[in-house]
């Protein structure tokens, strides 16, 4: 059975920065943190390009896709990096790089400091992969039927959980 809209999706992938020689440098492999992703097809739990990519494949398919930024974390837009005051950041150790978790107009956003200068803090809000070409090499593992609980939450739930019992689920 091919993926579709309302299957959870288990994979392996490799995530890559495809750089401007064309070459490639790895960002991500769960295979070598030997935890798959698991996802929710349709819902928008992963980047636009790459779900429509795995529409169609099925469990031990593998392939490789390349996303441009405007498939993927989109493109950067230098109107997203800002001065903030120090203050914001409470007692938090500031250099350039280090990056925060905060809630944003959509949900929570990375926030990566680009600079600090006395009581000013330069932070750029764009997504860290924004703007970048990214090859994903993906192998699907398994795909099954989505259960009630997790089409109402709109991504998968860990098996055992109260809203979603092993029973509940078809591995397809």
């Amino acid at each position: 059975m091919s993926i579709t809209a309302h299957q959870v999706v288990t994979l392996h992938y490799v995530l890559s920065d495809v750089l401007s020689d064309k070459s490639e440098q790895v960002l991500d492999d769960s295979r070598a943190r030997n935890k798959p992703l698991e996802y929710l097809h349709g819902h928008d739990n992963i980047v636009p390009g790459l779900e429509r990519a795995l529409a169609g494949l099925k469990a031990g398919d593998e392939v490789t896709v390349m996303l441009l930024p405007e498939e993927a974390y989109g493109l950067r837009n230098e109107g997203l990096v800002q001065e903030v005051s120090r203050g914001s950041f409470g007692n938090a150790d500031l250099t350039p790089g280090s990056r925060f978790q905060t809630e944003g107009e959509a949900g929570p956003q990375i926030v990566t400091v680009v600079s600090v200068a006395g009581d000013r803090v330069t932070v750029d809000t764009n997504h860290p992969l924004a703007g970048r070409t990214l090859s994903y090499q993906v192998k699907i593992l398994e795909q099954r039927e989505a259960t009630r609980a997790e089409l109402a939450k709109g991504h998968p739930l860990p098996p055992g959980t109260e809203h979603a019992k092993v029973e509940d689920r078809k591995v397809l």
